[in-house]
């Protein structure tokens, strides 16, 4: 299932950063520039106010996204 958010931090020379899920009361999702782009997407295409779509999965440091993309 798709969920939609915002991208409210991104660190380029860390190659991570965190979405905001729009879902109120959804804790914010992290995301990383080697496992969470979907086909196509770079990290480089997503900035910091940016609304995307994502999937969450569980690893073993907490929520991630995964597939994330523009909206």
């Amino acid at each position: 299932m798709m969920i939609t958010g915002t991208i409210v931090r991104k660190r380029e020379e860390g190659g991570y950063g965190f979405i905001k899920q729009d879902e109120e009361g959804a804790k914010d999702v992290f995301f990383h520039a080697r496992t969470s782009m979907a086909e196509g997407v770079t990290f480089d295409d997503l900035h910091e106010g940016d609304k995307v779509t994502f999937e969450v999965k569980e690893s073993e440091k907490g929520l991630q996204a995964v597939n994330v993309q523009p909206a």
